[in-house]
C-alpha cells in the first residue's frame, strides 16, 4: 500500500467534528460593490486586449489583486474559516468565452496565492484559516444538447472537460490551496470530469487534500438541472469519498432545507455543508437578492438547531455582513453528527 502525503489540512476534520465551520460569501456579489470598469478590468497588461473583458471576475486576480485580497480579508474577519479562490470560471473551458482560456493556469495560481496571503494573515493557532479552490461548472455542459433540434449534440467532451479541470486543480494546489471544492455542479457528468481530473491528480502527486462537492437543486422538482434527485446525486458522487457534500447556489435557505434534510438521511457518513443565495434576486436591494444577513442568519441557525450541517456560509447576493450574523448564529451551536467518515483513505 502507497500512503499519500496529507496537507496541513489534516486538522479540517476534526475541527468539523467539534464545532461549525464558517465558509465565506459570494464573490461576484462584493465585486460589483467596487463598480469597475472595462479598463479596471483590462488593467495595463490587457489594455489592447481585442475583445470585452468586463465581467471575466477571474481575470481580476492577475489585474487587480488588491480588489481580491479586500473580498478575502472581509470575509476572514468577519468569521469565515474557509475562503475560496477567486477561480469559479478558471479554467480553459469558461475562459474561451473572452478568448483567454491560454490565461486559465496563471489565474489559478495566482488566486490561490491570493487566498494563501489572506488566510495566513489571518490564521491564529485556534483558529487557522483554509484556502478552498474553486472548480466551477462551467457555461458548457456534457449531459445536455443545446441543440433543441439534435438531443445528441454536445458542446464538450468529457475529454475537454477533464484536461481543462486537471489543469486548474494541479495550479490549484500549487498556488497553496488547502482544501478543494467542486461547486455549484448542474450536470453531474461535468462533475464527474473534474472529479476524475482531482483523483488523477492526487494519484501523480502523492498528496490528498480533502473535497467538497456541492451540487445545485435549480427548482422546486428537488433536482439538479441533469436531472437527478438529491439522492441519487449523492450516490452517483460518492466514489469520490469527499470530506463534505452539500448543495450551494439557485435557491435561498428556506426552499433548500427540504433537499438539506434528504443529504441528512443519505449521507450519514459525510459532513454537510450549505452556502445558499440570500433568498430570491431583487434588483432593488444592495446585493441583488432579498435577504438581510438577519434573515439568511436566523435561517441557518435553524439548519443548525435541527444538526443538519457542518459548514455553512452563502452564496449570491450575501456579504461579508452576512458571513458575520452567521458565523455568531451558529457559534453556539453543536455541528451535525457524522458516523464513521471517507477522509483519509489510502491509495493502492
Amino acid at each position: 500500500m502507497k500512503h499519500l502525503t496529507y496537507t496541513r489540512a489534516q486538522a479540517l476534520p476534526e475541527i468539523l467534528k467539534t464545532r461549525i465551520a464558517i465558509l465565506d460569501g459570494a464573490m461576484g456579489t462584493m465585486i460589483q460593490r467596487f463598480k469597475l470598469s472595462e479598463a479596471d478590468y483590462r488593467g495595463e497588461r490587457f489594455k489592447d486586449f481585442p475583445k470585452d473583458v468586463k465581467g471575466n471576475n477571474e481575470l481580476l486576480s492577475l489585474t487587480r489583486p488588491e480588489v481580491i485580497r479586500d473580498i478575502h480579508e472581509g470575509y476572514l474577519a468577519a468569521g469565515a474559516d474557509l475562503i475560496e479562490t477567486n477561480t469559479f470560471g478558471a479554467t480553459t473551458v469558461a475562459q474561451a468565452d473572452y478568448d483567454m482560456q491560454h490565461l486559465a493556469r496563471e489565474m489559478n495560481l495566482q488566486s490561490a496565492k491570493i487566498a494563501r496571503a489572506a488566510c495566513d494573515k489571518f490564521s491564529t493557532p485556534d483558529k487557522p484559516r483554509f484556502v478552498v479552490g474553486a472548480l466551477g461548472p462551467t457555461p458548457k455542459t456534457a449531459s445536455i444538447s443545446p441543440d433543441v433540434n439534435d438531443a445528441g449534440a454536445r458542446n464538450v467532451t468529457f475529454e475537454e472537460l477533464r484536461a481543462a479541470y486537471y489543469e486548474q486543480v494541479e495550479a490549484l494546489v500549487e498556488g497553496g490551496s488547502d482544501v478543494l471544492l467542486v461547486e455549484t455542479i448542474f450536470d453531474t457528468l461535468n462533475a464527474k470530469a473534474a472529479l476524475f481530473a482531482i483523483e488523477e491528480f492526487f494519484e501523480a502527486s502523492d498528496q490528498r487534500l480533502p473535497l467538497i462537492i456541492s451540487g445545485t437543486v435549480t427548482d422546486a422538482s428537488g433536482r439538479i438541472l441533469s436531472g437527478q434527485t438529491v439522492t441519487a446525486f449523492w450516490h452517483s458522487v460518492r466514489h469520490a469519498q469527499p470530506l463534505a457534500i452539500g448543495l450551494n447556489c439557485a435557491l435561498g435557505a428556506t426552499l433548500m432545507r427540504p433537499y438539506i434534510q434528504e443529504l441528512n438521511k443519505v449521507a450519514g457518513d459525510t459532513f454537510i455543508s450549505c452556502y445558499p443565495n440570500a433568498g430570491l434576486p431583487n434588483p432593488m436591494s444592495d446585493t441583488g437578492f432579498d435577504e438581510t444577513p438577519e434573515v439568511t442568519s436566523r435561517l441557518l441557525h435553524e439548519f443548525a438547531a435541527e444538526g443538519l450541517v457542518n459548514i455553512v456560509g452563502g452564496c449570491c447576493g450575501t456579504t461579508p455582513e452576512h458571513i458575520g450574523a452567521i458565523s455568531q448564529a451558529v457559534g453556539p451551536l453543536a455541528p451535525r453528527n457524522v458516523h464513521g467518515g471517507f477522509f483519509y483513505k489510502e491509495a493502492a
